[in-house]
């Protein structure tokens, strides 16, 4: 332990669980509420937040995994801190609400030692660009066409120049909902669908030429993200201005490795709520830049805001109605979209988010 170490004196865990507006649901399951597991870290006087959006059982691993081996640690040797997390979940898998676990803490530790360092992340992290480009992500397939066509042109008319909308829970009926986004948005709006691996690959290439006549120019999880062979099939079959995106279920490098060599995607997606943290979400983001393919992240887009700042290969992030919801009623410094992108605040140190707390009180499991 050097002279300078900063030591991490205490980890809070606080579990949240926010009902949805209305009810939600995409190609595959529904829901009515979102779950946030929100960690606060202290050191040197400082306050570092993270969180992740899963199961109650991720405030369980780190609570009794986890804590241990961050408390009385160094902050600035924070990938060491990640690596004995990582380790310590061996046995229970290194992926799902463990790594969920792994990512909440990791978040946490980025945005501390940030704030010791009194540097806003981006900045820690160095810049290859200074905003973020995103899209607006909604368009649940429970929304009747009214509401469908609401939330997207809202977006449109703020400034937001790309949409996505949920398809594959009635496929029969995916093509009219297409054509009605499209008319809501009009054409020079770019749209695209998110089937959450709702097809079968060959259903995908069928839909995915008649997709075309709407200029869907993204399609998302046509099958299991697990089915790499699958979304090798639809992406050599796809017309040539449909691109196939997947990888927000990755949860260690070596998947987004292996997805990427299985030429499965045109664009990868990372999750820092999930792939290990911030760690994580930026190991994926160079290997992309290895392979020469675009980055974009899957939700969370006031955790992903800084991190995509550092990566050459990161191209667009999602703007996920749920979380930036959730985001605005329980932080202060939450970025907005102006132009269509979110630009950091470089004056705040950190991720730049201070917890409303009294706000958030009120969901508290």
């Amino acid at each position: 332990m050097t002279s300078d170490a900063v030591l991490i004196t205490d980890l809070n865990i606080t579990v949240y669980t926010i009902p949805t507006s209305s009810p939600e649901a995409d190609g595959t399951i529904e829901w009515n509420s979102t779950s946030m597991i929100l960690v606060e870290l202290e050191a040197g006087g400082k306050k570092g937040i993270g969180y992740t959006y899963a199961n109650v059982a991720a405030a369980q691993v780190i609570h009794n995994t986890l804590k241990a081996l961050v408390v009385g640690k160094d902050v600035m040797q924070l990938p060491a801190i990640t690596a004995a997390m990582i380790r310590a979940v061996r046995n229970n898998g290194a992926c799902g609400i463990a790594m969920m676990a792994v990512s909440a803490v990791d978040n946490a530790l980025w945005d501390l030692k940030s704030k010791v360092l009194d540097l806003p992340l981006a900045l820690l992290l160095g810049m290859v660009k200074n905003e973020m480009l995103i899209y607006g992500s909604g368009g649940f397939t429970s929304y009747e066409e009214v509401e469908l066509q609401s939330q997207l042109s809202n977006w449109v008319t703020g400034g937001i120049r790309y949409v996505k909308m949920k398809i594959g829970q009635h496929p029969e009926q995916d093509i009219e909902r297409i054509k009605c986004a499209r008319s809501a948005i009009g054409k020079n709006t770019g749209l695209f669908v998110d089937a959450n691996g709702a097809y079968t690959a060959k259903q995908s290439v069928e839909m995915a030429h008649q997709f075309a006549a709407y200029n869907v120019s993204w399609f998302e999880e046509p099958v299991p993200s697990d089915s790499l062979e699958g979304l090798h099939f639809i992406r050599d079959h796809m017309p040539p201005a449909v691109s196939i995106a997947a990888g927000e279920y990755g949860y260690n490098l070596p998947y987004f490795k292996t997805m990427l060599d299985a030429g499965a995607v045109d664009i990868m997606q990372g999750d820092a709520t999930r792939c290990g943290g911030i760690s994580g979400f930026l190991k994926a983001g160079f290997l992309c830049e290895a392979y020469q393919l675009p980055y974009s992240s899957h939700c969370a887009p006031a955790i992903h805001l800084h991190a995509s700042l550092a990566l050459p290969a990161f191209y667009i992030a999602e703007y996920f109605y749920d979380h930036v919801r959730i985001e605005e009623m329980f932080f202060d410094g939450v970025a907005k979209p102006v132009n269509g992108v979110l630009t950091p605040d470089l004056t705040k140190p950190g991720l730049g988010l201070t917890l409303k707390e009294a706000d958030a009180a009120k969901y508290k499991v």
